[in-house]
């Protein structure tokens, strides 16, 4: 067994046991037991649990920012950019929403210096979408008061979809990400003025 084989092996199997046990209830054996490997083996790769878990959260908060960054440059014309950023955020987090659970949910059960690591990340997620808000605004075509807020508001519909998304649901990852996209542009598009009646 390559390194590469067994460290994908047995980040795929922590992911499993955390989503289905919880960090807390998940141990290091039950986490070798699926992987394949003894619990010693789990050792020469991570020197604890929350090694692991923290592991999970980093390729996840860096996969995330990677998705968000290229939304973000994809298009110079900020409402399109916008609705792109929204539906690629949105659909990362439905087609990964078993590692968004887990990062989400488990955040506090991080070390202070690796919550540390990943806060660094989220913000610069948040950046990103600030940035695009801002440029919208100050070309005109977005209306937007709160910028932090708003930029917030707009990254947790798709946060929010690792809580309760379930693939071969009612709906799609597509569909709600569709949806979120369109949403946004509803919320942040700046309205022409009326026209004035003729004198």
């Amino acid at each position: 067994m390559t390194t590469n084989t067994a460290r994908e092996r047995l980040i795929n199997a922590a992911v499993e046991a955390f989503a289905e046990k919880g960090f807390a209830a998940t141990t290091t054996r039950d986490i070798a037991s699926r992987a394949g490997m003894s619990p010693a083996a789990v050792y020469v790769h991570h020197d604890s649990k929350e090694s692991l878990l923290f592991t999970v959260s980093l390729d996840g908060h860096r996969s995330a920012l990677a998705v968000i960054n290229r939304a973000a440059a994809s298009s110079s014309d900020p409402v399109d950019r916008l609705r792109t950023m929204v539906y690629d955020f949105s659909l990362w987090h439905a087609d990964n929403s078993r590692v968004g659970r887990i990062v989400q949910y488990e955040y506090h059960a991080l070390t202070p210096e690796h919550r540390a690591e990943v806060a660094t990340l989220r913000r610069s997620i948040e950046r990103t979408m600030q940035d695009a808000l801002a440029d919208g605004v100050d070309q005109g075509v977005l209306d937007v008061t709160d910028i932090p807020g708003t930029a917030f508001s707009l990254l947790s519909l798709g946060v929010d979809l690792v809580r309760w998304f379930e693939p071969g649901g009612s709906r799609s990852g597509h569909d709600l990400a569709t949806l979120h996209a369109d949403l946004a542009i509803r919320m942040t598009a700046a309205r022409a003025a009326p026209a004035q009646p003729s004198a």
